[in-house]
């Protein structure tokens, strides 16, 4: 149902399409200087202005280019088997080949354009077919024929304002999380080595030796059978530091295949293969008697240390990264208990960890309340875009 004083149209009657391409690679002299060259991968972002591959001034005037108010997709690329990149160019730019550049007509808005076709991302990706050697491929007559409705011009601009505002508010969340992120690495940097001290419960600075101990000191290693063996209560550990979770019931999975161990909350609990890899966490209540096999050992905390403080001095990315050295096994190497018992870390008085893991953790929820400010703006632009991109919720010009 086309809305009211809205026009049913198709993408190619209302933008013109350009080619891209690529200055040539044999002169050294178009390369390197300040000038966006676009390509996939920058199209991370919504509005193009800077590029990782970067033209001299020689090299952007013999490359096609968009002029500002373009809209720009890619339309070949492994990306395009999972995700259709929009990008709006809010000044001239370069683009490669790989991308196609929509320049607006006379009665068509930009960046109502380029949020139209974001929007309409589910259903374009349909459109995508897999080339002869395995890449996206889409077809630009695919998209010239691309139905769609058009508001009036004013309409058009009114839209783009709101969504563009709701950008801004998204970009500046994004901001305050990551100056939030910098600073508790820096906290980290001071807190976890010694060069910042705090204080303890009389308001005097700490000034105990650290040790230097065997993690050996702190862990003991849970082996608790499963006497269940519940291919749907399993963990799973992520990487990158992104927690323990529920992991997936695999149908091909037999229940009696491998040995399983039962697993409590508040254990730490690593994957022998991805530990380097951040592939570690604390288990939460919420999956405590869930199971794990022997690739995914847990400890439970000796009591010689905070288990918080153990936990952030695990996640700085330069000790867990090291413990690949410690890794051992042909084919898939695996750091084994015994070798991760034997590492040593540098750690304070027990009271001076309690210290640090406080106000490491208020750092932590800190990052959290912007991260989930951040998530909530990103659900209810996204909601808007649907009602307002089609008409379903009209603006007041």
């Amino acid at each position: 149902m086309v809305p009211e004083g809205w026009t049913p149209s198709q993408v190619g009657d209302i933008a013109k399409f350009f080619s891209g391409g690529t200055p040539s690679k044999k002169c050294p002299e178009y390369w390197g200087g300040t000038e966006p060259w676009i390509s996939g991968k920058d199209l991370k972002t919504h509005y193009l202005e800077s590029s990782i591959d970067t033209l001299t001034e020689a090299g952007f005037q013999t490359a096609k280019k968009a002029p500002k108010g373009s809209t720009l997709i890619l339309v070949r690329g492994m990306t395009l088997l999972k995700d259709f990149p929009v990008g709006y160019a809010t000044r001239e730019v370069a683009f490669n080949q790989d991308l196609k550049a929509l320049v607006p007509y006379k009665n068509v808005d930009g960046l109502f354009l380029s949020f139209l076709l974001v929007a309409e991302k589910p259903k374009i990706l349909r459109l995508v077919s897999t080339a002869g050697h395995g890449t996206g491929r889409l077809d630009t007559h695919s998209i010239r024929d691309y139905p769609i409705n058009l508001p009036p011009l004013p309409e058009q601009k009114k839209i783009a304002q709101i969504l563009s505002t709701w950008d801004k508010a998204i970009t500046t969340t994004e901001q305050l999380l990551a100056n939030s992120l910098q600073q508790k690495k820096a906290l980290m940097q001071q807190l976890l080595t010694g060069k910042k001290r705090l204080r303890d419960k009389n308001g005097v600075r700490f000034s105990g030796e650290w040790l230097y101990l065997e993690i050996g000191e702190f862990l003991c290693e849970s082996r608790i059978p499963s006497t269940s063996n519940n291919p749907s209560r399993r963990l799973t550990v992520k990487l990158n530091l992104r927690g323990v979770e529920a992991r997936a019931v695999r149908g091909t999975e037999a229940v009696d295949s491998t040995a399983h161990f039962v697993r409590r909350s508040g254990q730490f609990i690593y994957g022998k293969q991805n530990i380097h890899k951040g592939a570690f966490g604390i288990i939460p209540e919420s999956l405590d008697g869930f199971e794990t096999s022997q690739d995914l050992p847990a400890f439970d905390f000796t009591g010689k240390c905070d288990s918080s403080w153990f936990f952030h001095f695990m996640t700085q990315e330069h000790f867990f990264t090291s413990l690949e050295n410690k890794m051992s096994g042909t084919g898939s190497k695996r750091l084994n208990p015994k070798a991760f018992f034997k590492v040593k870390i540098v750690c304070p008085a027990l009271e001076e960890q309690q210290k640090i893991a406080a106000v490491l953790s208020a750092a932590d929820k800190e990052i959290e309340i912007i991260q989930k400010q951040l998530d909530q703006l990103k659900q209810e632009k996204k909601a808007l875009m649907q009602q307002l991109l089609t008409g379903k919720r009209r603006v007041l010009v």
